[in-house]
C-alpha cells in the first residue's frame, strides 16, 4: 500500500476525490492519504482529513525566514509519514530544490488547464479561467503533471479536455473543469504509482 501525502492551502476538493478513491475508487487496495499538510491554519481541507482520520499538520510560513527552511519543514513532515508520493491539491507555495531532489518524479500537482497553456508564475485559480476566455479558445481542461523546479512545467502525466462554451463566465468554466479534475487526479496517481 502507497503512502500519499497531500499538500493544499484551501478547501481541498481535489483531497476529498483522492480519499474517496484510496476507500472505493480507482487507487483502492493500491493507495492511502497518510498525512494532510497546510500552509493556512483554516483550510477547510484540514478539517477533511479529521473528518478522514487523517493527519493534519499546519506549517506556518510566517515562522521560517526563507522559504527553503519552510518547504524543509514541510519535507520532515513528508519524511515522518514515509510517504512515497506528494500532491500538490491547490497547495499555493513554490516547490523547492529541497522538496523535489528527495522525491524526485513523486510530486504531482494539477492545473486547471491544458498546459503548456495557461501554465506559469502566477497563473492559478479564477486568473487561468480568465485567461482561457479571454483567448478565446475553445477548450480547455485540467491537466496533472510531475512537479521540477519551474511552475507547471514539468512532465505531464495526464490531461483531459472540456470544452469552454460561448457564454462561459471564469466561474462556470471553473466548476466545470473542476468537476473532471476530481476523475483525472486519482487516475494520474495510479499511473505514477504503477510506473505506468
Amino acid at each position: 500500500m502507497k503512502r500519499i501525502g497531500v499538500l493544499v492551502s484551501g478547501g481541498g476538493s481535489n483531497l476529498e476525490a483522492i480519499i474517496e478513491a484510496c476507500k472505493n475508487g480507482v487507487l483502492k487496495d493500491i493507495a492511502q492519504v497518510y498525512v494532510v499538510i497546510s500552509n493556512k491554519s483554516d483550510a477547510y481541507a484540514l478539517q477533511r482529513a479529521k473528518n478522514n482520520n487523517i493527519a493534519g499538520v499546519f506549517v506556518d510560513r510566517k515562522k521560517f525566514t526563507t522559504s527553503l527552511e519552510f518547504s524543509d519543514a514541510i519535507l520532515q513532515e513528508l519524511m515522518k509519514y514515509k510517504v512515497d508520493l506528494v500532491c500538490l491539491a491547490g497547495f499555493m507555495q513554490k516547490i523547492e530544490t529541497n522538496l523535489i531532489n528527495v522525491f524526485k518524479g513523486k510530486i504531482l500537482n494539477i492545473h486547471p488547464a491544458l498546459l503548456p497553456k495557461f501554465g506559469g508564475k502566477g497563473m492559478h485559480g479564477r486568473l487561468v479561467h480568465e485567461a482561457v476566455i479571454a483567448a478565446k479558445e475553445s477548450k480547455s481542461g485540467a491537466t496533472v503533471h510531475l512537479v521540477d523546479e519551474h511552475y507547471d512545467h514539468g512532465k505531464i502525466v495526464a490531461q483531459i479536455e472540456v470544452p469552454v462554451l460561448v457564454n462561459d463566465t471564469p466561474q462556470t468554466l471553473a466548476q466545470r473543469v473542476l468537476k473532471v479534475e476530481h476523475d483525472l487526479y486519482p487516475k494520474a496517481i495510479k499511473i505514477i504509482l504503477e510506473d505506468k
